[in-house]
């Protein structure tokens, strides 16, 4: 059974489809049409839902056929109408159901709302039949019987027809053809009312030569109806084409103003729907409504009177009728005016008016005039430009309604509001709402306007007497329990009495009495007003401004101050008292030993002004201030020591006096005074932390820390008023333990060279003697342990120290010390002494066995000697000394320098025994071409190669060879060969091949000593010098003893020494100390300079006695030339001084003994 449900209320939209039949065969056609019933069909996207799914969303078009049918196409169909340009904005359709069937026979009916006692066509269609068959339909299973004479059932071979009345709701109908099967069975939904035509219109107004379009509709899901139109009354005959313009099928325009209805009808006979509602539609003729208000204020208040008239412009004679917005002005008879009386606020609103000629013609709404009535009637406000009326003066009054409106004018008074209004003679006026009094008093005003006059409240009074309160004394700041005095004065108050109201807002509470004048003692702050009542006139001024009282909490404190605190001989010093916070009203007592004592007076000190005395005794002082009566005292201020200076003078003193103290060294600081006496002195100090009672005249610093800087001084206290001016101060500077900088020469040893030690201390200062050490190695943690080299015990005075025969490689290192017990320094950094000579005991050999070595190559590191543990050290160009471990690796007793690793540096060993190994310059440079030297020096007369290689091949042929930068050999040759290599031939070499020039590398040449033959007997001749020196010195040391200070100058033959080899080195340590370089050039040319040596001699004496350094030495001042010169000049004086005896003890000889060089640059001797 199929049911047909149409949904008869109106929707915003309507779904049709076509062909209209509710019911087809599958393999059929459909198409769904969605109207939106406004705007254009491009102004929509379109939405078709089934069985409430989406199955079609955003369409641009309104039509969407279902092509060809199945039977999964039956179900309800609805449409939705999105506006494009607000797709908020959605409209729904009606539902239709459709049925899709796969039979043979169906019965169909329209897919429109039926309603009762409307005819309805049912069709019966066959999908195959090909010839004529009868078709039966059925009711409720009974046969419809048709009246063949007035209609035939069929209309084509496979299609029958027939039209029935639709009595109520729930019938079921099928059909058949002759003996075929039957049709599903269908079931129409009937609406049992009868639908209602609507009728709209564009608007309601037919202008001049215009019209109006009317628009009639029946608001289902129904189609098929046709629109009939009517004026006046309902039952008269429809429009016709004269009437109207028919427009379209349910839209016709008229241009005659009138009353319209409208009803649809369908079906054969018509089935009519009800009439429309009727549309009354106006025709606008040319005549103007002006709507007018009086009195044309734009607000009006509760309980006044205005009128509201409708004038037509042009309205001659004719006999007018009124329509007014309000709608309550509309109950007839209207009129052309409307006098409201008593306005309430439900007369505010929009005014406007039109006239009206007939029921059907009428002019345009006038334009609208908006009335505002408020509720509560107004209030004046008066204003006075001010409230005090000065001597001969007056003040300004203005009145004015607020909120503002117009046509007021405006009533004044004085004293009370009852009274008369003010004439001319008691103000001026100067416009309407503003007069000039001159008259002190109470005034008021209002407004009124309109017949009768409507009058605004009264405006609040206004006194023109001020209240002001002051404060006696004008103090700025109380104190808590102070007096304070307040007067009330009335400005302009004349010589009437007044009676006087006082207020705080402080919790302290007030005399109850109206006088003018009040006392009070105040504990708390806050303001205070007062107002004045007349006596005889009984109005009252306003409240004063309030004057606030700050009250502070605590009594306040004198401050004590003193220009100095010592008084001069025959001086005196000046004292000054003052309150803080600064505050008036003070005067202040001054007081000396005891503050509770009498206050002085004019004979104990000059007074200056208040405030300010000066004294010239010593003593304890202090003061306070005090005011008011009864006085109000502050508290006592702070006391201040003055003091008396007494002519003797302290001085400071320092022991040791050093310009400089060092972390953890001891020094004493004195004072004394001078001329003291037998007086019994105490003693104060800067700084203060040596003034913890009792003080002394002397502190000793023990283990002194940089807290113990800074200046001292101090003076000499007889009593407690009177003492000394401090002493000049002494400045003591602490500084951390210094650590000295050592410094050898020369860096690399030469046969017969010595090595000069010099040690310095940052910051130098006094009393330093000097401690000399010999670096042996500690394998165990990578350190040296300090050897104290011989004669030194004590530690020397000059800052240098020389070593005689030293051949190998060696370490040294120096620290300084001072005072007793003695404060040392740190040790110095260990500084090295190199030497090219192999010995037995420790020695380092290179393989490859040469100078300089490619970047890629690998190189071994070798020690040998009488030890089996072994470390590898060097010195780099940048002057930092590092082990093999960080650059290398140690494998027993041979340290690798990996590839890759670039270089330039000074290689030694050192072993567990503590011995040193011979040292070696090496390069790893990242060059094409190297030269090929030997790394140790070469002995003289001994021959030598040398040769170039290059990166990619071995030693290559027709190679330059140069020394010193001067090209030596230039020939097919790939070596070059000294046969017998002497000390000319020491210098700088390189190789140069195919334009490619190696580094430079030094060979070093070591001399051979050699006996010299002489047909002189050697022997006989050293004996006879050695001989005739003896005897000199001699004689010149009886000399020196006989006349203090003599002096002889004798030659000393040198020994000559070649020393270019003692510069074979690429590094130079001390210079690197500083963060220099030098080259063996530079140290080449070093042999050029002169060099002094003050040497001092110990021990020198009679056998059997020993004498003390400063009492018995021989000083040398040693000159020395260059090479060429072979001379050292001595300059040897003697000191005298008593001989202590030795007991027992035995004197070591003078050549044991240690020397001190103190090494100064010069010129040589001529």
């Amino acid at each position: 059974l199929n049911i047909l449900l149409y949904c008869g209320c109106a929707q915003d939209s309507l779904l049709i489809i076509e062909p209209i039949w509710s019911t087809l065969f599958t393999r059929e056609s459909v198409t769904l049409i969605c109207d939106m019933r406004e705007g254009e069909d491009t102004d929509w996207y379109y939405t078709f839902w089934k069985d409430g799914q989406v199955f079609i969303q955003y369409s641009t078009h309104k039509n969407y056929t279902l092509q060809p049918l199945a039977t999964g196409h039956s179900g309800e169909y609805q449409c939705f109408g999105l506006l494009k340009s607000s797709t908020s904005f959605r409209k729904e359709s009606n539902k239709v159901s459709l049925t899709v069937s796969d039979k043979d026979v169906i019965l169909e009916s329209a897919a429109s709302t039926l309603y009762e006692g409307e005819s309805v066509t049912l069709r019966c269609r066959h999908r195959t039949q090909t010839e004529e068959k009868n078709a039966t339909f059925y009711k409720d299973g009974s046969l419809i019987e048709m009246d063949t004479n007035h209609q035939s059932p069929i209309i084509s071979t496979n299609t029958a027809e027939m039209t029935t009345e639709l009595l109520s709701d729930g019938s079921s109908y099928m059909c058949k053809f002759d003996e075929d099967e039957e049709s599903e069975p269908i079931k129409l939904k009937v609406e049992p009312h009868r639908p209602k035509a609507e009728l709209r219109a564009d608007r309601r107004d037919i202008p001049a030569g215009g019209s109006v379009t009317l628009t009639c509709s029946v608001k289902t899901s129904s189609s098929g109806w046709k629109y009939f139109w009517y004026r006046g009354e309902k039952t008269s005959e429809p429009l016709t084409a004269q009437d109207a313009d028919l427009l379209s099928d349910g839209q016709i325009r008229v241009s005659q103003g009138g009353l319209y209805w409208c009803r649809g009808g369908r079906g054969d006979p018509v089935y009519y729907t009800e009439y429309s509602d009727a549309i009354s539609i106006n025709k606008i003729i040319p005549n103007r409504a002006i709507v007018t208000l009086q009195p044309n204020w734009p607000q009006s208040f509760s309980g006044e009177t205005f009128t509201v008239r409708c004038e037509i412009e042009g309205g001659g004679y004719t006999k007018w009728t009124y329509e007014w917005t309000p709608a309550k002005f509309n109950i007839p008879p209207t009129y052309s005016e409307y006098r409201i009386s008593r306005a309430t606020e439900s007369h505010s609103g929009d005014y406007r008016c039109k006239g009206r000629r007939d029921s059907y013609s009428s002019t345009e709404w006038s334009d609208v005039i908006t009335v505002t009535v408020l509720s509560r009637r107004p209030k004046a406000e008066l204003r006075a430009d001010r409230r005090d009326i000065p001597a001969g003066g007056s003040v300004t009054l203005t009145c004015s309604v607020n909120p503002s409106s117009s046509g007021w004018k405006y009533f004044w008074y004085r004293g009370e509001k009852t009274s008369e209004p003010l004439p001319t003679h008691d103000a001026v006026f100067l416009s309407d709402g503003q007069i000039r009094v001159s008259q002190g008093g109470l005034y008021q005003c209002r407004g009124g306007r309109g017949d009768p006059v409507y009058y605004t409240e009264y405006s609040d009074a206004v006194v023109t007497n001020r209240a002001v309160v002051t404060l006696q004394p004008n103090w700025p700041e109380i104190y808590y329990g102070e007096t304070i005095t307040l007067r009330c004065e009335i400005m302009d108050g004349g010589d009437t009495e007044w009676e006087y109201e006082w207020t705080t807002s402080s919790s302290d509470r007030l005399p109850k009495h109206s006088d003018q004048v009040i006392s009070a003692t105040v504990y708390s702050g806050g303001n205070y007003w007062c107002k004045g009542k007349h006596k005889k006139e009984l109005y009252s001024t306003e409240w004063s401004d309030p004057i606030t009282l700050t009250l502070s909490a605590h009594r306040p404190k004198a401050e004590l101050r003193a220009d100095r605190r010592d008084i001069p001989a025959g001086g005196s010093v000046t004292l000054t008292c003052s309150v803080k916070p600064s505050s008036s009203g003070w005067k202040y007592f001054w007081y000396r030993g005891e503050k509770t004592s009498e206050p002085l007076t004019t004979q104990d000190a000059v007074f200056l002004s208040d405030g300010q005395i000066r004294v010239s005794q010593g003593g304890l002082y202090w003061c306070r201030g005090g005011r008011g009566d009864p006085v109000y005292y502050t508290e006592y201020s702070h006391s201040i020591t003055i003091n008396t200076i007494i002519p003797n003078r302290a001085i400071v003193t320092l022991q040791p006096n050093w310009p400089q103290i060092f972390s953890g060294e001891t020094f004493t600081v004195r004072c004394e005074i001078e001329g003291g006496g037998d007086t019994k002195w105490t003693y104060e100090w800067t700084p203060a932390k040596l003034n913890t009672p009792p003080t002394y005249s002397e502190y000793r610093i023990s283990r002194a820390t940089e807290s113990h800087s800074g200046d001292y001084r101090c003076k000499g206290r007889r009593d407690s008023y009177s003492s000394t001016e401090w002493s000049d101060v002494i400045t003591v500077t602490v500084s951390d333990k210094p650590q000295p900088v050592l410094t050898v020469s020369p860096s690399w040893l030469s046969p017969a060279d010595s090595v000069t030690l010099n040690c310095s201390v940052k910051d130098p200062s006094a009393g330093w003697r000097f401690y000399w050490y010999k670096a042996v190695p500690k394998l165990a943690d990578n350190s040296y342990s300090d050897e104290l080299l011989p004669g030194n015990s004590s530690g020397t005075e000059q800052d240098s120290y020389i070593v005689h025969g030293q051949t190998h490689t060696a370490g040294y290192v120096c620290r300084a010390g001072r005072g007793a017990p003695v404060y040392y320094t740190q040790y110095s950094e260990p500084k090295f002494v190199w030497s090219g000579d192999f010995h037995s005991s420790a020695s380092l050999t290179v393989s490859p066995d040469r100078v300089q070595h490619f970047l890629s190559d690998s190189v071994s590191l070798n020690c040998e000697g009488n030890s089996t543990e072994w470390r590898v050290r060097r010195f780099t160009e940048d002057g930092y000394p590092s082990y093999c471990s960080y650059w290398g690796t140690m494998t027993g007793s041979t340290c690798s320098i990996g590839r890759y690793r670039q270089s330039a540096a000074v290689y030694w060993c050192e072993s567990g025994s503590g011995e040193f190994s011979n040292a070696v310059n090496i390069t790893k440079q990242n060059k094409d071409i190297i030269l090929v030297s030997p790394v140790r020096p070469v002995t003289e007369g001994d021959s030598v190669s040398l040769s170039c290689k290059l990166g990619t091949e071995k030693l290559v042929s027709d190679v330059f060879f140069y020394r010193n930068g001067e090209l030596i050999q230039n020939d097919t040759r790939r070596e070059l060969n000294i046969s017998a290599v002497s000390k000319s031939d020491e210098g700088f070499y390189k190789c140069q091949h195919s334009g490619k020039t190696s580094p430079q590398s030094w060979m070093s040449v070591k001399a051979v000593s050699r006996p010299e033959s002489s047909s002189f007997p050697v022997p006989l001749i050293v004996g006879l010098v050695c001989g005739t020196v003896l005897i000199l010195l001699l004689l010149l040391l009886y000399r020196c003893r006989q006349s203090k200070d003599s002096c002889f100058i004798r030659p000393i033959q040198s020994d000559s020494t070649n020393r270019g080899s003692a510069t074979n080195h690429v590094v130079n340590q001390n210079e690197a100390e500083r963060n220099e370089y030098s080259t063996p050039l530079d140290d080449a040319d070093e042999s050029q300079d002169v060099t002094y040596s003050l040497i001092e001699l110990k021990n020198i004496g009679k056998k059997g006695k020993q004498h003390e350094p400063e009492e018995s030495s021989v000083y040398s001042d040693v000159k020395m030339g260059t090479a060429d010169d072979n001379l050292m000049y001595a300059q040897i004086c003697h000191n005298k001084g008593k001989a202590k005896k030795n007991k027992g003890k035995s004197t070591p000889a003078a050549a044991d003994e240690p020397v001190y060089s103190e090494v100064k640059a010069g010129t040589a001797l001529g």
